[in-house]
């Protein structure tokens, strides 16, 4: 997962005298994140979000940097602090724009981190809960990139748990990536991430 974390770090660099104080401090945060400072950038990313409560990009890597650091401790406390953060803050963009498909990806994400920590125990909870989000996010956004990625790589996790076939979803991951070449983010601080790992998805499926 740390990978995953220098992967996902976007560096906004060459700031100007035009830029916004958003912009300024979005690219300060993603700066402390590719410095491997995640409880830094966290902390700046949140108190954006409380500065700018009308976009949901900052609470998004506040609650993404946080999903993505539980995946790599095994300390209880741990992952439940970074979890209920995310979740937190999820809570509050999904009241405001729960057909934000970027916000449903994320929150499948997010109980998918419930799941990896623990399977037997929040594995029936959390796995329909898990589709039922990227179904919708499907539903919206069918070309989301990360939407199709992310479905199919539960999926694969699904399938070599009970040992089911996996190549339904590696050739959605083939598509995935297809998808990943044409997408284009709205602003330069949109979600952006999956590529890499969906490479690397299609390098394991190539093996079998």
């Amino acid at each position: 997962m740390k990978k995953l974390l220098l992967v996902f770090a976007i560096f906004v660099t060459g700031m100007s005298q035009a830029q916004t104080k958003f912009e300024q401090g979005m690219g300060q945060a993603f700066g402390l994140w590719k410095e491997g400072k995640p409880a830094e950038a966290t902390a700046l990313f949140e108190r954006i979000a409380g500065a700018e409560k009308n976009s949901w990009l900052p609470n998004y890597y506040v609650a993404f940097i946080s999903t993505i650091s539980s995946f790599e401790t095994k300390d209880k406390e741990k992952v439940n602090a970074l979890l209920t953060k995310a979740q937190n803050v999820l809570d509050i963009e999904m009241a405001k724009d729960p057909n934000n498909p970027e916000l449903l990806v994320l929150q499948a994400l997010t109980y998918t981190g419930w799941i990896a920590f623990d399977p037997m125990t929040n594995g029936m909870k959390y796995s329909p809960k898990v589709m039922e989000l990227y179904g919708k996010a499907e539903a919206i956004a069918p070309e989301n990139p990360r939407v199709v990625y992310g479905k199919a790589e539960f999926e694969i996790g699904g399938a070599k748990f009970f040992g089911t076939d996996t190549k339904p979803m590696c050739a959605e991951i083939d598509r995935a990536i297809t998808l990943f070449a044409k997408f284009k983010p709205e602003t330069p601080f949109s979600p952006k991430w999956g590529l890499d790992r969906a490479l690397d998805i299609q390098k394991e499926c190539g093996k079998k």
